[in-house]
């Protein structure tokens, strides 16, 4: 005897656990880690902003909660999608003209006579 056919899932993407490193999602039948390592914006929110998501379109993902969207790649390849800047700040000071580093505007005026 065979069994009936499934039907369709209820939710294209739902959250099935949590834990202290993150948690797991279901989307279009994978299985997929969010660890707060690699998305800290999920680390202090509440379970029910965490267990609310959507999947507006395929490959997006969005928490309306926490106004958080992701691509599922990223979820998938955190890696690609490093969250710190590889450019390095420019820390060279550019005083305004006829301005000399550190004087204030009442030196200035009395500089001027």
């Amino acid at each position: 005897m065979k069994s009936a056919r499934r039907g369709r899932g209820t939710s294209k993407v739902e959250v099935s656990n949590i834990t202290r490193e993150g948690f797991w999602l279901l989307v279009a039948g994978r299985e997929l880690f969010v660890s707060f390592a690699d998305f800290p914006w999920f680390r202090d929110a509440s379970i029910r902003q965490v267990l609310t998501v959507e999947l507006p379109q395929p490959g997006h993902l969005y928490w309306p909660e926490l106004d958080v969207d992701l691509a599922v790649e990223s979820v998938e390849h955190p890696e690609r999608f490093p969250l710190v800047s590889k450019v390095r700040p420019n820390h060279t000071l550019h005083p305004a003209a006829g301005v000399k580093l550190g004087e204030t505007p009442a030196r200035k005026r009395a500089r001027r006579g």
